[in-house]
């Protein structure tokens, strides 16, 4: 049913827990291949992928590179599911997702539709629950998840959208906006990110705020608003 994409570098103790949360599925038979796509790791990424099974395979490339190598080489999900090595997918995320994708296959514009998971951070706080709050009303209003919430796509909706373009930052935001807001299913349960929400210095963190804005809101296509991202 599923293919798992993930792209790492240098992404050891992050993906214990990622593939972890995915056993489960994979014993339930939802989950059928999980391919990992290293950009060149240092430490133990590959000894990780290879002792849970996963199709390791690396390439020099961006993230965007790296995630559409993967989806080129699935075989056997017709549904594609994007994760980030810092995601973590809470449990009985595959029951949601399976009904998903049975009810998709039921429906006239089904198979062009895809589904993303409600963000949450492990870290306490009240920041962590701020930008969750904000990542939700995004998400909802805006239809563009960031890459880290996951995305569960039809190979052949993905493939008829062109895939990931390679794109150095934004890819996330910049296939999002082809599927469309109208196209786009926020499942319940939730991404659970390891990492906190990321600090940075205010010029920094402005630029980047005002790119995704320019993507998300105002429409602008992500290959120019990508050097502003930095």
């Amino acid at each position: 049913m599923i293919s798992v994409i993930i792209a790492t570098k240098n992404s050891e103790t992050e993906l214990v827990h990622t593939l972890s949360a995915l056993v489960t599925a994979a014993a339930e038979g939802v989950v059928r291949e999980v391919i990992v796509v290293d950009g060149g790791s240092a430490d133990g990424t590959e000894q990780v992928a290879d002792a849970a099974g996963c199709d390791w395979v690396r390439i020099d490339g961006t993230r965007s590179e790296r995630l559409a190598y993967g989806a080129d080489r699935a075989r056997r999900g017709d549904w594609l599911l994007f994760l980030r090595p810092e995601t973590l997918l809470e449990s009985g995320w595959h029951h949601e997702a399976q009904a998903f994708v049975e009810r998709a296959a039921r429906a006239p514009n089904g198979p062009r539709t895809a589904a993303s998971f409600r963000l949450r951070y492990e870290a306490f706080g009240m920041s962590a629950r701020i930008s969750e709050t904000i990542a939700a009303l995004r998400s909802q209003l805006l239809g563009m998840p960031y890459g880290n919430q996951g995305l569960l796509i039809s190979r052949q909706f993905y493939q008829k959208l062109g895939g990931y373009r390679p794109l150095p930052e934004l890819e996330d935001l910049d296939l999002a906006k082809r599927i469309g807001r109208g196209r786009m299913v926020f499942l319940r349960a939730a991404a659970v990110s390891s990492g906190e929400p990321e600090e940075e210095s205010l010029v920094s963190g402005l630029r980047r705020s005002i790119a995704r804005f320019c993507v998300g809101t105002l429409r602008i296509p992500a290959s120019l608003a990508v050097k502003l991202h930095g």
